[in-house]
């Protein structure tokens, strides 16, 4: 392990098929006037609307509604939203739903009490937010960003095409989370794929860095293997709790910042991703998904030794007989007839990139230095090629 570093994480979870009794608990620390936030509606067809308004009524809390979060929440709901959590002087926001959800409801919390362009402040710019937050609670319903125990929100801005995340550090981090992975069963299936290959990713853009032999690889490896082997299962059978519980519990441990500990990390991938996501407003984890080859053939020969160990260790590829080359390649390989059986997309264009996009959606990719090559811009417009 290098460097130095601290670790800490604040959000309490409940986890289990009676993990929403734990609200009776943590409600009573906060204020009156909860925003209960939520997305299209989902919630109200499955009954966990019903089971949440019952248990804020029984703390006699006062709600009111922030209904609507779109799957990529943009500046323009945010704005919306920071009216609603200031008129109803909020003590809680309460997000049910999916990354999306818990992202747009720690954009409103850094917000409230905050002048000015959220956007210009926390996104564009990186102002560190006040002390005067919105607490964050969640109840997950779908699996995949980790959001639900780390202090990440990603917001679009759809006039400048831009789609930015920022980590606002551990006051941001939901206060609790509860997950029941029976909330997940009627997710449609490639929402749930989209969710399990942004799980690797997340894992992955951690992995994919350093030469140090380092105790959080060890990890990663052994959440991938898990990873890889309940998502057979859950594809196959999505009511299967075990898979289900395996795949929820494996995406809060790929990004609560444990397994980057000691890392320099990478995150090109992402950066391609959430580009591309601006440009075509397309589901998160299938824009990493169309991405992520193109990218980790690219840099492969950089840092061949943990693409090997990769092959090796994740994907059991024999290496008798075989050049390191052809070890680390044989692992992508394997990665992509993975990614071909449980269904997420391979292709950008199948997202709708056009060629005409190429050059914008490039001007958009942040190039950051942690992993094993720094790319040029022109290396970035032909990764985006050939994710087409």
């Amino acid at each position: 392990m290098l460097g130095n570093f601290k670790y800490e994480n604040p959000t309490a979870l409940y986890f289990g098929n009676k993990a929403m009794d734990y609200l009776h608990r943590e409600l009573p620390k906060y204020g009156k006037n909860v925003v209960l936030i939520y997305g299209g509606g989902s919630i109200k067809k499955n009954g966990i609307y019903n089971r949440v308004m019952e248990i804020l009524k029984e703390n006699d809390k006062n709600v009111v509604e922030d209904a609507g979060v779109m799957p990529n929440p943009t500046l323009d709901k945010v704005l919306e939203g920071r009216e609603i959590a200031r008129n109803h002087k909020a003590d809680l926001l309460l997000a049910v739903g999916g990354g999306s959800v818990i992202d747009y409801a720690k954009a409103i919390s850094v917000s409230v009490h905050t002048e000015g362009d959220p956007w210009e402040k926390f996104f564009a710019g990186r102002e560190k937010p006040s002390e005067n937050i919105v607490p964050v609670g969640c109840v997950l319903t779908m699996v995949g960003t980790g959001s639900e125990m780390n202090s990440n929100s990603v917001i679009t801005n759809t006039a400048q095409k831009r789609k930015v995340g920022r980590n606002f550090g551990e006051q941001v981090c939901p206060r609790f989370a509860v997950l029941n992975p029976e909330y997940t069963y009627t997710l449609p299936q490639y929402q749930m794929v989209a969710g399990i290959f942004d799980i690797m990713s997340h894992i992955l853009e951690q992995y994919f860095s350093g030469e140090d032999d380092n105790t959080s690889d060890y990890l990663s490896e052994g959440l991938l293997r898990s990873l890889i082997h309940a998502s057979r299962i859950a594809v196959k059978n999505p009511t299967d709790y075990e898979s289900r519980s395996n795949i929820m519990w494996a995406a809060t441990w790929a990004l609560n910042s444990l397994i980057g500990k000691g890392k320099s990390q990478d995150w090109m991938v992402h950066m391609l991703g959430q580009s591309v996501g601006a440009f075509t407003d397309a589901t998160h984890g299938m824009t990493l998904a169309a991405v992520s080859l193109p990218y980790y053939r690219h840099i492969m020969s950089a840092g061949l030794a943990k693409f090997k160990r990769y092959a090796e260790n994740v994907w059991d590829v024999d290496g008798t007989g075989k050049s390191d080359e052809e070890i680390a390649s044989e692992g992508l390989q394997r990665m992509e007839a993975y990614m071909k059986e449980i269904g997420v997309v391979l292709h950008a264009a199948e997202l709708g990139m056009t060629e005409d996009m190429v050059e914008g959606i490039a001007e958009g990719v942040s190039i950051l230095k942690g992993g094993y090559k720094e790319l040029t811009r022109q290396e970035v417009i032909d990764i985006l090629k050939q994710s087409m």
